[in-house]
Formats: structure tokens, sequence, C-alpha cells
């Protein structure tokens, strides 16, 4: 696909990265498509010097087109791409060196500004041999080609290995196939743009700041422009950390924008962005963005909505989403529509396994998600391994070409989500392979609904709650990262909550954190007849969170139990 466009289209522009590190206002560096090509195909000259087809790359590097060019260059080659993040200085190298472990990569592809640092990484890792060290800024990229793309003979099957975040066990590499890749891509337009409101998607610009080493921000910003052909405008995530407006603004400034974040962005951009950083800018021309990667908040899409509503951005643009790396990344989609009734549910009930509609503000509201016919999605009989009615909780389950085959070098007892079997399918439900997701939801008036984590739940006094509820209420008080844990004490579980607060310096900060906590005991109180039993109040960025952001519950437990947590009502 990337040659063809480069041949079609040669001095097209196919990705531009902006840098913020020197320059507030951003320094800009395009690549066109015959660009693209020709140094694609130089870096895979080099890898293939230091390792063969079917090898592992593993890729280390800073976020920029370096890095697209070293996941790029490694498919050219031949190679199975091991896309990674960059450890931060100080931390603990562990996941890292699991990886370098399982795959045995040939080649580490990094930048020279980090390159002494991948190599302590290498050397800690104690591979039998080495790999070889490729520093993309050191090759001669531009070098003249025949343009031709390199024989890869008996090429992988396997395009990448997507490594998961490792929140609570060793990371595990999903193998996703060139198949299911172009699957995924073909599943994701349709439900993303065969919809009404959306008459043409010729001048879509993909604008993105998600890590490259993340599911969603490598699909969306480095394979997705290539298989639509469609210009991508990137940056990084500090860039977005740094001044959320910066997202907003691209939004508004590039034609047919279409972007993917998870939730706690859309909190973040909604309060961080002023009215003069979008002074005499439109968001009228957004196709869409998916809010994913973690659970969805409804408060969130109203509060995004409304905050951006003068600036002529529609509730139908933003597209709640569900997916997992093991379904390459797309599941399901939805459409926010703030004029229609908010589905509350009865806590209780969904505490027990049933649905009960209600009407009451304390009830759980959820995001309606609009069942896909591809990928077929089934609710499962956990225990049973049967389909589940409309309006009963169960596990979910995925079944499609888009689905992995499994995970890299994992023993059988490992895979056990994969090659799933339904026990006597409806017509039309294939009996396997299924995967099995790990996550709760249900069916009701034909829409998909998503419950939470089954490792998640938390037992409380004999009764199961869903953390992501707890969380939703206390974040719809403090606007912040929350984390709702059970805690084993004296042969019973007690609910913790951790929540990040922005310090208050000034002389009423006790009094302050007093209310917060008042507000917040009393909520958790009303909204789900619970008692905490310990409100953890910390700064932002104490929680630990996976690459992609999602809260490490387990890890919370275990910064708890020792005490780790640096408490502002200390």
């Amino acid at each position: 696909m990337l040659h063809g466009r480069a041949s079609m289209r040669p001095d097209d522009v196919a990705f531009t990265f902006t840098e913020y590190a020197d320059d507030p206002a951003g320094v800009a560096e395009d690549v066109t498509w015959s660009q693209l090509s020709r140094r694609t195909i130089n870096v895979a000259r080099a890898i293939r010097e230091h390792g063969a087809v079917g090898d592992r790359a593993v890729i280390l590097a800073p976020q920029g087109l370096d890095y697209i060019l070293a996941f790029l260059g490694a498919m050219e080659a031949g190679l199975i791409a091991v896309p990674l993040p960059l450890p931060h200085r100080g931390s603990n190298h562990d996941r890292v060196s699991a990886v370098f472990t399982d795959t045995t990569p040939s080649v580490v592809l990094t930048a020279s500004a980090v390159a002494q640092d991948v190599g302590d990484y290498v050397d800690q890792a104690r591979m039998e041999v080495a790999p070889k060290i490729l520093q993309m800024n050191s090759l001669d990229l531009d070098a003249q080609t025949s343009g031709e793309p390199l024989p890869r003979g008996e090429a992988p099957d396997i395009a990448y290995l997507q490594y998961s975040s490792g929140s609570t066990r060793l990371p595990t590499g999903v193998m996703i196939s060139h198949r299911n890749l172009q699957s995924n891509y073909e599943q994701l337009m349709r439900s993303f743009f065969a919809v009404p409101h959306i008459k043409s998607t010729a001048n879509l610009t993909i604008v993105s700041w998600l890590p490259f080493y993340h599911d969603m921000g490598l699909v969306l910003g480095v394979c997705a422009p290539i298989l639509g052909g469609h210009p991508a405008k990137l940056t990084s995530p500090v860039a977005f950390l740094e001044k959320p407006s910066r997202w907003v603004r691209a939004l508004a400034q590039n034609p047919q924008a279409f972007s993917a974040a998870p939730n706690f962005a859309f909190e973040l951009a909604a309060r961080k962005t002023t009215d003069s950083d979008l002074a005499g800018l439109d968001l009228g021309d957004v196709l869409g963005i998916i809010n994913g990667a973690e659970r969805v908040n409804p408060a969130t899409l109203e509060r995004f909505a409304d905050r951006f509503a003068h600036f002529n951005f529609r509730d139908n643009m933003l597209r709640p989403s569900y997916g997992l790396a093991e379904a390459t990344v797309f599941v399901a989609s939805g459409i926010y529509d703030e004029s229609a009734p908010q589905p509350r549910f009865d806590s209780d009930e969904l505490s027990a396994r049933r649905v009960k509609p209600c009407t009451a503000a304390s009830g759980t509201a959820l995001v309606r998600y609009t069942l896909p016919q591809s990928p077929l999605v089934r609710i499962v009989d956990v225990d049973a391994r049967t389909e589940c009615p409309p309006d009963a909780v169960g596990e979910i389950w995925v079944h499609g070409e888009n689905v992995a085959s499994g995970y890299w070098s994992r023993p059988a007892d490992e895979q056990q989500c994969f090659g799933a079997s339904i026990v006597d399918p409806s017509p039309g439900t294939p009996d396997g392979p299924w995967l099995r997701t790990g996550d709760l939801g249900f069916v009701h008036d034909g829409e998909l609904f998503i419950v939470g984590r089954i490792k998640d739940l938390l037992i409380i006094r004999g009764r199961n709650h869903y953390p992501e509820d707890i969380e939703a209420t206390v974040s719809g008080i403090t606007r912040g990262r929350v984390a709702a844990i059970s805690v084993p004490e004296n042969s019973t579980e007690k609910l913790v909550t951790v929540i990040e607060l922005k310090k208050n310096s000034g002389e009423d900060a006790t009094r302050w954190l007093h209310e917060v906590k008042s507000d917040v005991t009393s909520a958790i109180s009303n909204a789900h007849g619970l008692n905490v039993e310990d409100l953890v109040l910390v700064p932002p960025g104490s929680i630990p969170t996976t690459t992609s952001g999602k809260v490490r519950r387990s890890a919370c437990v275990d910064h708890y139990r020792q005490d780790q947590f640096d408490r502002l009502d200390a």
C-alpha cells in the first residue's frame, strides 16, 4: 500500500510530525509518500544486514517520524516489528527486559539521543546473543534506491507484536497478522463512516498525539493513514499533556479531522482549553473523535460537547468506542446523542448480573454502542459457555478476522482467552473460535453496553461492585483520575478510594480537603450504598497507570498496603 501510494501520489504529504520541545509554537516536519517509501526501503536494507526474515525488530525510540520509519522498515525487511515505549529514566526496566527475553530480537531500532539508555536496557536483559542497535538518525535515509520493495521471500504472517501494558502480570505480545490489521481497518471504517451524518471522507485528515507503541495510537496514527491514503498530523503525548489545547486546535485547523483519545484526555481538553486558545477557529468540520482505550464516562461526553458547542462542535462528532489489542484494536462504536435520554441501570441489579433500566439519578449511567455485525459480538455465560439472553450480564466474546491468533511464545494455559467455543450456538452464530475479552457487558434494546472488567470486580460485604461506577461518581466531583480498590483486612474487604487532586496552596487547604472528603463520602454512600473505609488524596500523577493511561488497580492495592502514596491529607 505504501509503495503504491508513492507511485501514484509521490509529492503529496503523508505524515506531518510537530515537535514542541524546543519551540512552544511547534516545529513541523513533513514526509511525502515518495520520501516515506524510499526511506522505508533504506531502513529495511540496514536491518537486513543484521536480521533475517521472521526475526524480531524491537523499536525503542522517541515519538516521531523515525519511529514510524522503524516500524515500516522492519516489516519491509520481513521482520516482526515490536513497538515499545521508552522507559522513563529511573523507572523499573523489568517490562523492557521481559519483552527482550520473550522476543530475542536480532535488531533494536532507536535514536542517538537515547542510544546509551537503550544499550543499558539491552545489557540488563542478559540475552545470549545481543541484538544489533541501529540508530535511525545515523542511517542514510535518502540514499537513492531502485524504488523497488525488497524481496521478502517467505515473509511471516505476523506484522507486529502488540505488547500489553503489563498492568497485572508480565507483558504479553499479541500476534497481529497483516490480515488482522487489514480486516480491522475495514471494520473500523464501516463502523465510523457508514453513518447518515457523514457524506464524504474525501478530505479526511487523521489527527493524533497517541503513543505509537499503544494499539490505538499505532493503528490510527501509523497504519490507517497508509491503508486509507489519508494525511496524518501527529505529535507526542507529552505535547498534549503540556498543553491540551494543541489537540483541539489541530482538530479545528485540519480539514475533516478524525482523531481518538482515552476518556481522561477529553476531560483535560475541556478543562484546560480556553476560548482564546480557539480564537477565530471552528470545529464544525470535524468528522469524529473516538473516545476509547478506557471506560467511557457519559458525563465526560456531555462536558466535552457542551464546552465546545459555541465553536460549532456537534454531539454526533463524539464516537464512544470499545476494543482491545487481542482484537487488533477495534470492536464496536456508538454515536453520542445529547438529546437522547441517558441510559441508566439499577446498580444493585447490575451487581447481581441482571439488567433493570431505571430513571433514578442514582442508577449507573452507561454508554450505548451499536451491536456490530463485523466482528460478531455475543454475551456469554462464563460458567455454562452459552449465549446470554438480552438483559443479562455476561462476558463479551468476539469473533472475526480481526481477532489475533494468540500470544507470542506463551504456553497453552496462558492462551485460554483465544479459541473459545460457544455451547449450542444460536442460528447464525459460529461455535468458534471466539475471543474471551474478560469484559462484562449486556445487550439491551438491541444495543451493547459495557459494564467492567471481570478481574476488577470489587466484592464488599459479599456484594459485587464495579470499580468504574464508583470512580465515575467520584470523578464527577473531583474531575481527576480515581482508583476504587478493595483491600483485604481482618478476613474481609474494605473499600479504599485513591483520588488525584491538584493541591490547594491557600490558607483554607485543610478545610478544602475536608470538604472534598465529605462530598465524596456522601456521593459514594448515596449512589452505591457503600461506606468508604479510607479516602486517599494524592497529587496528580500518583496513581499507577498502564502505558495507555488505564488505572493499574492491583498496583494501587500494593502501593496502599505498603504506604507508598504521598497523601495530601497526611
